[in-house]
């Protein structure tokens, strides 16, 4: 508030500064007051507008405060009417007393005497000038007399003589055409001397003389004293037998004297500024009188301004206090305002304000300790909500208080609707919160002698969710967990639990690598030398032994070669398995390979036939064309053997292998589609496990293979079973290679 009224009494005082050097420059300056007239009038009914309406709020707002029963407002009230009548009283006298003279003294400036006067100086200088003009005539027709016989070339001298006789400018004789037959005087030096105007030449033809003054126009105004002259022309006649000759013009200029000039003008000037000042005379008592009646606002304003800011002063340690007091009671424990004055009353706002300080920084500090542990929190959950591993927070009975979107994921179990409730009720995870809680209840009886922190074991979750400690054996659809268990402040149990049946995968796909070369190793050696003692007994023994005896031979050796063949086509898959080669990676066109090895399975004797989808957009990719020419195949041949063992066949159930080129993910997709039975559940999770398969015949070391090449190219590959109004339709294997990775090897 204190900035506010003192910036526009600054505001105002400038205006007022500014408007009273308009009106005295004005006063002084004829055409400033008429060019600026309009503004300065409009300038004081804005400012005196503006005062008044501030005015008028100031006092709204005083009966607002005393209509609201604030504190301080009857003596805000009281001083302000005080120093208003005080400003207002002394303004209005001021102001009868000075309109009446500015009424009266403009009035006066505007004297017929005076008036009469100055045109009495203007006529006088007209006479003046009208009397050296027929001076100047009457001795240029003088002049022009002696100029009659002679001709043109020979008045040059005659021109010099008479300009000396007249001591005039110039002296210059004219053609009946305008053109300049000779000059005397300064014009002579001039390329092109001043012409008279043809209006000037035909008055002097019809009068024989005419006489005008230069450089002074009908206003009085000139360039400068030494320009004004006047000019006599006269018409030169001609005398004898060449009366019928062309008449010539004889014209005289002669300089004004600069004093006459310059009273002359200064007489007419007054005159004209004289005359312009009475007709404006009203406009400027207005102007006069406008600023009075700004004046008198601006004392009434300013008398206003100070009964607030020493009302103010007087009441606003009060004010502060009666607030404070009130701020405090509805608990706000804000810092206070103070005064900076040495009176007790400021004083007692700095204690006042020293003691809520107090309470507020307490506050402060409770508040930013709630903070940190609001945040410590937030930031805990986070942590828990982007854990891969699952996160449970149980209570002494087992009930779950909190858990983490990783658990959600890991248990297939939405465990955030179950808060609240025993995890063993949850459908599901029965055995597994029993186990749990006998791993919680070993724990805590354990700890103090053995000085244990947490325990940890490893749990197997199946198709139904039955847990139990992991034996050793794995069977389908179990995951396995390894969980990790501790005790919170206010016995609190924390359970961290992550899936680890990739790793356990993985694991299982290395051993069965070692036990594959193993196998291969020891089963190898000794088939061929079996297989050969078979075929040279068989040899040694044929015709030596009667006819039942011999089938009976060659039905064993039979037996024998093709069991050993069978056993060497296994030791050759498990050598393949164990011992692939790392793949070299070339630019090669996928959609070409498609193509070639799809051409392999087309024939009019296939029963299940297979077609193409191909597109064209596939740019090409990095791959060991061997390597992804197996992939294809064994794909091909599990689509075939699918589709055959669920009994479809023909065009209408034949395999499809399709290529697709995804801009947006920089991925090139080859998937092989069947129409066979799709995959069991339990196998969908295992089917790139070593001896996994559906097949009656199968190794179940093709898609492990498989597996294994599109992990060595850095691709992925995805199985899952195509279902069309809930019924499975077939098998869809996909494999996605990454050209931005692709290219960069």
């Amino acid at each position: 508030m204190r900035w506010t009224i003192g910036l526009g009494a600054a505001i105002m005082a400038s205006i007022g500064l500014v408007l009273l050097f308009l009106l005295t420059q004005a006063t002084d300056n004829r055409e400033m007051y008429e060019r600026n007239y309009a503004r300065l009038f409009a300038i004081n009914v804005v400012v005196a507008t503006s005062l008044l309406l501030v005015i008028v709020w100031v006092i709204f707002k005083l009966l607002v405060r005393l209509k609201q029963g604030r504190f301080g407002s009857r003596l805000l009230v009281k001083l302000a009417a005080v120093f208003a009548l005080a400003g207002f009283v002394p303004g209005m006298l001021i102001y009868v007393v000075s309109y009446q003279f500015v009424s009266r003294s403009i009035e006066s400036w505007f004297d017929i005497k005076v008036e009469g006067a100055l045109e009495a100086g203007v006529n006088l200088g007209r006479a003046t000038l009208d009397a050296l003009s027929a001076d100047l005539a009457g001795k240029t027709r003088a002049a022009a007399s002696q100029l009659n016989d002679n001709p043109d070339v020979t008045v040059g001298l005659l021109l010099e003589r008479i300009r000396e006789q007249l001591a005039v400018r110039d002296v210059m004789l004219w053609g009946a055409n305008g053109q300049l037959i000779s000059v005397a005087g300064i014009s002579k030096f001039e390329i092109n001397p001043e012409r008279p105007s043809a209006q000037q030449f035909r008055a002097a033809r019809g009068q024989r003389l005419v006489a005008w003054i230069e450089g002074l126009d009908e206003s009085g105004a000139t360039k400068t004293p030494n320009h004004a002259r006047i000019k006599a022309l006269v018409v030169v006649s001609r005398v004898g037998l060449d009366m019928l000759s062309e008449s010539r013009y004889l014209m005289v200029a002669q300089d004004l004297p600069d004093t006459l000039v310059t009273n002359a003008l200064a007489v007419t000037q007054a005159y004209r500024e004289y005359q312009e000042r009475a007709l404006a005379r009203e406009g400027l008592r207005r102007m006069y009188i406008g600023t009075l009646t700004l004046s008198l606002f601006l004392a009434v304003f300013g008398a206003v301004l100070l009964a607030i800011f020493f009302g103010n002063q007087i009441t606003r340690p009060l004010l502060l206090l009666a607030q404070g007091v009130r701020e405090v009671a509805a608990g706000d424990l804000t810092p206070k305002s103070i005064l900076q004055g040495g009176d007790e009353l400021g004083g007692l706002t700095r204690s006042f304000a020293k003691m809520t300080q107090q309470l507020f920084d307490a506050r402060l500090a409770l508040e930013d300790s709630m903070e940190e542990v609001n945040a410590a929190r937030e930031n805990l959950q986070t942590i828990l909500d982007n854990l891969t591993a699952g996160v449970l927070v149980l209570d002494a009975q087992g009930v779950i208080q909190s858990s983490n979107p990783g658990a959600t994921r890991i248990l297939k179990v939405p465990m955030a609707a179950y808060q609240g409730r025993k995890m063993v009720d949850v459908e599901g995870l029965e055995e597994f919160a029993s186990s749990v809680q006998r791993q919680f209840d070993a724990y805590l009886g354990e700890r103090v002698e053995h000085g244990l922190d947490h325990w940890q074991q490893s749990f197997e979750l199946g198709g139904s969710h039955h847990a139990r400690a992991v034996s050793g054996k794995h069977e389908d659809g179990l995951i396995t967990l390894v969980a990790r268990g501790a005790e919170l402040p206010g016995h609190a149990r924390l359970l961290v639990f992550d899936d680890i049946s990739e790793i356990v995968s993985a694991q299982r796909a290395q051993a069965w690598g070692e036990v594959a070369q193993r196998l291969a190793h020891e089963i190898k050696n000794p088939l061929t030398p079996i297989q050969l003692s078979a075929e040279r007994l068989e040899m040694k023994l044929t015709g030596k032994i009667g006819p039942l005896e011999q089938t009976l031979l060659t039905k064993s050796v039979k037996t024998i070669v093709d069991q050993v063949d069978a056993m060497k086509r296994l030791v050759n898959e498990f050598r393949d398995y164990a011992r692939l080669p790392t793949a070299e990676l070339r630019l090669m066109d996928l959609n070409a390979l498609v193509t070639e090895i799809v051409h392999l399975y087309s024939g009019g004797n296939v029963s299940i036939p297979v077609r193409t989808e191909i597109d064209a957009r596939c740019p090409k990719i990095k791959g060991d064309e061997q390597q992804l020419r197996q992939v294809l195949h064994n794909l091909l041949q599990n689509a075939q053997d699918a589709t055959e063992s669920a009994g479809r066949s023909g065009v209408a159930h034949s395999v499809l292998v399709r290529t697709h080129w995804s801009s947006s993910s920089g991925r090139v997709r080859l998937s092989v589609l069947d129409h066979g039975s799709g995959f069991p559940e339990a196998i969908l999770k295992r089917a790139f496990e070593p001896y996994v398969t559906t097949k009656a015949k199968g190794t179940g070391l093709g898609l492990a293979v498989v597996k294994k090449i599109v992990d060595e190219h850095g691709a992925r590959i995805d199985l899952s079973n195509r279902v069309v109004d809930d019924v499975v339709q077939g098998a869809q294997v996909s494999v996605s290679f990454a050209i931005e990775r692709l290219t960069t090897v």
